[in-house]
Protein backbone atom coordinates (compact mmCIF):
# COMPACT_ATOMS: atom_id res chain seq x y z
CA UNK A 1 0.00 0.00 0.00
CA UNK A 2 0.97 3.70 -0.70
CA UNK A 3 0.95 6.28 1.85
CA UNK A 4 0.66 10.12 1.46
CA UNK A 5 3.76 10.86 3.35
CA UNK A 6 6.15 11.46 0.96
CA UNK A 7 9.20 10.10 3.10
CA UNK A 8 7.14 6.69 3.62
CA UNK A 9 6.48 6.83 -0.47
CA UNK A 10 10.33 7.54 -1.16
CA UNK A 11 11.21 4.29 1.03
CA UNK A 12 8.80 2.21 -0.89
CA UNK A 13 10.28 3.74 -3.53
CA UNK A 14 13.17 2.81 -2.98
CA UNK A 15 12.97 -0.48 -1.50
CA UNK A 16 10.85 -1.37 -5.13
CA UNK A 17 14.26 -0.38 -7.27
CA UNK A 18 16.00 -2.27 -4.31
CA UNK A 19 14.34 -5.52 -4.97
CA UNK A 20 14.32 -4.66 -9.00
CA UNK A 21 17.87 -4.32 -8.63
CA UNK A 22 18.57 -7.71 -6.64
CA UNK A 23 16.48 -9.15 -9.31
CA UNK A 24 18.71 -8.02 -11.82
CA UNK A 25 21.86 -8.45 -9.98
CA UNK A 26 20.76 -12.23 -9.38
CA UNK A 27 20.11 -12.35 -13.27
CA UNK A 28 23.55 -11.28 -14.25
CA UNK A 29 24.98 -13.74 -11.76
CA UNK A 30 23.15 -16.42 -13.33
CA UNK A 31 24.23 -15.42 -16.81
CA UNK A 32 27.94 -14.67 -15.67
CA UNK A 33 27.85 -18.27 -14.17
CA UNK A 34 26.80 -19.60 -17.33
CA UNK A 35 29.05 -17.49 -19.35
CA UNK A 36 31.82 -18.57 -17.42
CA UNK A 37 30.79 -22.17 -17.59
CA UNK A 38 30.18 -22.18 -21.78
CA UNK A 39 34.18 -20.28 -21.53
CA UNK A 40 35.11 -22.89 -19.03
CA UNK A 41 34.17 -25.81 -22.19
CA UNK A 42 35.16 -23.55 -24.78
CA UNK A 43 38.61 -23.44 -23.55
CA UNK A 44 38.74 -27.02 -23.09
CA UNK A 45 37.86 -27.55 -26.35
CA UNK A 46 40.26 -25.88 -27.71
CA UNK A 47 43.15 -27.50 -25.14
CA UNK A 48 42.31 -30.80 -26.87
CA UNK A 49 41.97 -29.64 -29.90
CA UNK A 50 45.60 -28.36 -29.83
CA UNK A 51 46.86 -31.73 -28.23
CA UNK A 52 45.03 -33.04 -31.58
CA UNK A 53 46.64 -31.04 -33.85
CA UNK A 54 50.10 -31.61 -31.78
CA UNK A 55 49.41 -35.60 -32.21
CA UNK A 56 48.26 -35.41 -35.47
CA UNK A 57 51.77 -33.06 -36.25
CA UNK A 58 53.43 -36.20 -34.23
CA UNK A 59 52.10 -38.63 -36.71
CA UNK A 60 52.61 -36.52 -39.85
CA UNK A 61 56.35 -35.91 -38.63
CA UNK A 62 56.45 -39.91 -38.35
CA UNK A 63 54.44 -40.85 -41.83
CA UNK A 64 57.22 -38.26 -43.59
CA UNK A 65 60.20 -39.87 -41.94
CA UNK A 66 58.99 -43.13 -42.61
CA UNK A 67 58.42 -42.56 -46.61
CA UNK A 68 61.92 -40.44 -46.46
CA UNK A 69 63.27 -43.99 -45.43
CA UNK A 70 61.21 -45.66 -48.20
CA UNK A 71 62.41 -43.42 -50.53
CA UNK A 72 66.27 -43.45 -49.41
CA UNK A 73 65.84 -47.65 -48.97
CA UNK A 74 64.39 -47.50 -53.31
CA UNK A 75 67.35 -44.80 -53.78
CA UNK A 76 69.81 -47.51 -52.29
CA UNK A 77 68.72 -50.72 -54.13
CA UNK A 78 67.96 -49.46 -57.74
CA UNK A 79 70.01 -45.65 -58.11
CA UNK A 80 68.63 -43.66 -61.07
CA UNK A 81 72.62 -43.74 -62.52
CA UNK A 82 74.49 -47.36 -62.61
CA UNK A 83 71.67 -49.11 -60.93
CA UNK A 84 70.16 -52.24 -62.11
CA UNK A 85 65.98 -52.08 -63.24
CA UNK A 86 64.55 -55.60 -63.32
CA UNK A 87 62.43 -55.80 -66.21
CA UNK A 88 59.17 -57.08 -66.56
CA UNK A 89 58.20 -60.27 -65.46
CA UNK A 90 57.27 -62.55 -68.17
CA UNK A 91 53.72 -63.68 -68.51
CA UNK A 92 54.21 -67.73 -68.21
CA UNK A 93 50.70 -67.90 -67.98
CA UNK A 94 49.66 -67.31 -71.79
CA UNK A 95 52.99 -67.70 -73.63
CA UNK A 96 52.66 -70.51 -76.00
CA UNK A 97 55.95 -72.32 -76.65
CA UNK A 98 57.29 -70.31 -79.51
CA UNK A 99 57.11 -67.36 -77.04
CA UNK A 100 58.94 -68.92 -74.17
CA UNK A 101 62.84 -69.65 -76.11
CA UNK A 102 63.85 -65.90 -75.31
CA UNK A 103 62.83 -65.52 -71.56
CA UNK A 104 63.84 -69.12 -70.83
CA UNK A 105 67.27 -68.72 -72.66
CA UNK A 106 67.54 -66.17 -70.24
CA UNK A 107 67.01 -67.99 -67.19
CA UNK A 108 69.10 -70.71 -68.17
CA UNK A 109 72.01 -68.76 -68.63
CA UNK A 110 71.70 -67.23 -64.80
CA UNK A 111 70.92 -70.63 -64.04
CA UNK A 112 74.21 -71.80 -65.44
CA UNK A 113 76.71 -68.71 -64.96
CA UNK A 114 75.13 -67.72 -61.13
CA UNK A 115 72.78 -70.20 -59.55
CA UNK A 116 74.91 -73.81 -60.04
CA UNK A 117 77.81 -72.40 -59.37
CA UNK A 118 77.25 -70.10 -56.33
CA UNK A 119 74.33 -72.19 -54.60
CA UNK A 120 76.15 -75.13 -53.87
CA UNK A 121 73.45 -78.26 -52.75
CA UNK A 122 70.66 -75.74 -53.35
CA UNK A 123 71.06 -75.58 -56.75
CA UNK A 124 72.16 -79.17 -57.21
CA UNK A 125 68.32 -80.31 -56.03
CA UNK A 126 66.57 -78.60 -58.84
CA UNK A 127 65.90 -81.04 -61.65
CA UNK A 128 67.26 -80.65 -65.39
CA UNK A 129 63.33 -80.58 -66.69
CA UNK A 130 62.95 -77.34 -64.73
CA UNK A 131 61.59 -75.22 -67.97
CA UNK A 132 58.83 -77.61 -68.56
CA UNK A 133 57.17 -76.25 -65.16
CA UNK A 134 55.81 -73.05 -64.89
CA UNK A 135 55.81 -73.18 -61.47
CA UNK A 136 59.86 -73.40 -61.42
CA UNK A 137 60.20 -70.60 -64.55
CA UNK A 138 57.91 -68.56 -61.98
CA UNK A 139 60.83 -69.18 -58.98
CA UNK A 140 63.56 -68.75 -61.24
CA UNK A 141 62.72 -65.64 -62.83
CA UNK A 142 62.37 -63.87 -58.85
CA UNK A 143 65.15 -65.51 -58.15
CA UNK A 144 67.53 -64.16 -61.01
CA UNK A 145 66.02 -60.82 -60.74
CA UNK A 146 66.11 -60.37 -57.73
CA UNK A 147 70.20 -61.47 -57.27
CA UNK A 148 70.40 -58.70 -59.74
CA UNK A 149 68.78 -56.12 -57.36
CA UNK A 150 70.79 -57.17 -54.60
CA UNK A 151 74.35 -57.73 -56.28
CA UNK A 152 74.24 -55.55 -59.82
CA UNK A 153 74.17 -52.00 -57.70
CA UNK A 154 77.32 -49.70 -57.70
CA UNK A 155 77.10 -49.56 -53.63
CA UNK A 156 76.90 -51.68 -51.03
CA UNK A 157 75.03 -49.95 -48.17
CA UNK A 158 74.10 -51.54 -44.46
CA UNK A 159 70.59 -51.88 -45.46
CA UNK A 160 71.30 -53.93 -48.62
CA UNK A 161 73.59 -56.26 -47.07
CA UNK A 162 70.14 -56.85 -44.92
CA UNK A 163 68.57 -57.81 -47.57
CA UNK A 164 70.81 -59.70 -49.38
CA UNK A 165 70.92 -61.68 -46.13
CA UNK A 166 67.26 -62.10 -45.68
CA UNK A 167 67.59 -63.42 -49.73
CA UNK A 168 70.57 -65.57 -48.89
CA UNK A 169 68.65 -67.38 -45.64
CA UNK A 170 65.02 -67.08 -46.28
CA UNK A 171 64.28 -66.23 -49.61
CA UNK A 172 66.35 -68.72 -51.72
CA UNK A 173 66.24 -71.83 -49.14
CA UNK A 174 62.52 -71.17 -49.31
CA UNK A 175 62.07 -71.63 -53.50
CA UNK A 176 64.75 -73.69 -53.87
CA UNK A 177 63.10 -76.29 -51.91
CA UNK A 178 59.82 -75.37 -54.17
CA UNK A 179 61.78 -75.82 -57.64
CA UNK A 180 63.22 -79.26 -55.78
CA UNK A 181 60.07 -80.63 -55.36
CA UNK A 182 58.58 -79.55 -58.69
CA UNK A 183 61.14 -80.94 -60.61
CA UNK A 184 61.61 -84.53 -58.36
CA UNK A 185 58.11 -86.01 -58.39
CA UNK A 186 57.25 -85.28 -61.51
CA UNK A 187 58.22 -87.69 -63.82
CA UNK A 188 60.41 -86.79 -66.04
CA UNK A 189 63.93 -88.26 -66.70
CA UNK A 190 66.10 -87.19 -64.70
CA UNK A 191 69.19 -87.42 -66.93
CA UNK A 192 68.78 -84.60 -69.43
CA UNK A 193 66.26 -81.32 -69.75
CA UNK A 194 64.24 -80.30 -72.27
CA UNK A 195 65.12 -77.86 -74.73
CA UNK A 196 64.76 -74.24 -74.60
CA UNK A 197 60.85 -73.44 -74.84
CA UNK A 198 59.58 -76.96 -74.51
CA UNK A 199 55.38 -76.86 -73.49
CA UNK A 200 55.24 -76.60 -70.03
CA UNK A 201 54.66 -79.77 -68.20
CA UNK A 202 50.92 -80.34 -66.73
CA UNK A 203 51.90 -82.60 -63.66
Amino acid sequence: MTSNDPITAALQELAAHHEQLTQLDARETSHFATLTERLTELTDLITGLGRTLEDDATVLDRFEALDRQVTDLAAQLAPGIGGYHPDPAPAWWKLPAAERHEPITRLRAWVEQVYRPGYGHLAATIGPCWPSHDLCLYGLDILSGLWSVLYLQPERTARLLSAQAEYQARILTALAAQLMTETSTCGHPRGCGPAPGQPRSTS
